[in-house]
């Protein structure tokens, strides 16, 4: 046996050492999911949902706010640049070493070995537990609202008002649903929706329904926004706060950066798209980063140009206008969100099925009763740390420090680095090296910042608040 793993070059040139026999021995399974599928656009889809979930709903609030209109504009711009650039790493090394490597763990285990395979692992699973536990409170408020405005709907038909109340009277009797209940039912239809839908490729339709209901809470949302705003007095547009309170949440502002427009499993969606990987990989990320990012700016800009530093952290929050106009805005915004972590859970969802043998026909007895029990069991802990700690704005700041950072800029930097560090040159070697030294020290800031928050905020509300 060979003792070390080796690359060729380009030139057929003599081979390089990636990594010794003894520091990987790690055991890439077979996945149990349908990979080599779809064609770029729907790729592209998957990766524009991601994008312009709910989770724009609050970017005037969370980013805008603490940043201001130059730095708030000037990010967002940064920011999609350095993200573009960052996956196009992580695209281009799919097939490192003649491989093809369907999950980011597998990457990084191919490059540095065991040790970094199970971190990268972690990293991923805390990142895409804190997307989806953001997701499960983002459809928790929308649903909320949707029970506010149905009871403004009602207010004028007595008989009506009271057969609304009376299905929640029959529970509690304060006639008052609370947020922890609506994200409890949030749970419930994502765990369902999960159970019917047996991997990522399976979406299809489902992301035009996506793309559909993004388009309404969105273009809802700008037109209710650019009306408040021209019948509106002058806003005040100055950041809000202490000076180190300040500090801490333009650091904050800066993980929400890079929060939303990264996944954090560009190969795990990778893997579904049809060969060529990484030349149609690169024509999904171009349609995400020209065309996928217009909604997200659109809405997050207007938003703040509407309301200003009192921006809500969700502006169907801040909006005014027809019930019926906002409570579809809700309805479009619950149904999105649900498919959205459809997509962000499917990594977890593709290791169980892997694990346990998971194959066949997804109606087979064995294999439904299996996502019921174990997909089931999964989104109840996701509900029960959104209905403790429903604080998204928070979520989105420590998913960014502590996972979007180190995954989707420190690690594909340096992977990129060593994977190709004979074809480098110095200058490229310190730019790489630049990249994460810099972003290795804002994930530690925006780490502080975001732990920051959510103490203060726990002090503000008490758990499994109403807010």
């Amino acid at each position: 046996m060979a003792s070390s793993t080796t690359e060729r070059n380009e030139d057929d040139s003599a081979p390089r050492t990636v990594y010794s026999e003894q520091q990987l021995v790690v055991e890439i399974p077979e996945t149990a999911h349908q990979i080599s599928h779809d064609s770029w656009f729907q790729v592209g889809f998957v990766l524009t949902t991601g994008i312009n979930s709910s989770y724009v709903l609050g970017y005037s609030g969370t980013t805008m706010v603490p940043l201001g209109w130059i730095a708030g504009i000037v990010g967002f711009i940064i920011a999609t640049v350095i993200s573009l650039y960052a996956n196009s790493l992580i695209a281009k090394l799919h097939e490192f070493g003649g491989k093809r490597h369907i999950r980011y763990r597998d990457l990084a285990g191919f490059i540095y070995g065991r040790k970094a395979y199970s971190l990268t692992w972690a990293l991923q699973y805390v990142n895409l537990f804190m997307i989806n536990t953001g997701y499960i409170i983002l459809a928790g408020q929308a649903l909320k609202y949707v029970w506010v405005d149905l009871l403004k709907f009602c207010s004028t038909f007595i008989n009506c008002r009271l057969v609304v109340q009376a299905v929640y009277v029959l529970f509690r009797d304060d006639n008052a649903m609370k947020l922890p209940y609506f994200i409890a039912i949030s749970g419930i239809v994502c765990a369902m929706f999960a159970i019917g839908i047996p991997h990522l490729s399976a979406l299809r339709i489902w992301l035009g329904f996506s793309t559909l209901f993004s388009l309404v809470y969105i273009v809802i949302a700008i037109a209710l926004s650019v009306r408040d705003g021209i019948e509106a007095p002058a806003r005040d547009y100055s950041i809000p706060g202490t000076t180190t309170s300040k500090i801490f949440y333009t650091i904050g502002a800066a993980a929400n950066l890079v929060f939303a427009f990264n996944t954090g499993m560009l190969p795990e969606i990778q893997a579904t798209v049809r060969q060529p990987v990484v030349e149609n990989m690169m024509k999904a990320l171009y349609f995400q980063f020209s065309v996928g990012v217009l909604p997200l700016y659109a809405v997050t800009f207007v938003g703040y140009w509407a309301y200003g530093s009192q921006t809500s952290t969700y502006l169907l929050n801040s909006v005014n206008g027809p019930v019926w106009v906002k409570t579809v805005a809700s309805i479009a915004s619950f149904l999105q969100t649900v498919i959205a972590l459809h997509i962000f859970a499917s990594p977890m969802y593709e290791y169980l099925d892997t694990r346990y043998g998971i194959k066949g026909s997804p109606l087979a007895f064995q294999n439904l009763s299996f996502r019921i029990m174990v997909r089931g069991g999964y989104l109840a802990i996701n509900t029960f740390v959104a209905a403790l700690l429903p604080f998204l704005g928070d979520f989105m700041s420590l998913t960014g420090a502590v996972s979007t950072f180190p995954l989707t800029f420190v690690l594909a930097n340096h992977m990129y680095l060593v994977a190709k560090e004979n074809k480098l040159t110095n200058l490229q070697k310190s730019w790489h090296w630049l990249n994460v030294c810099f972003f290795g020290c804002m994930s530690l800031a925006a780490a502080v910042a975001a732990l920051r928050l959510i103490a203060v905020d726990s002090k503000t509300y008490n758990l499994f608040a109403d807010i």
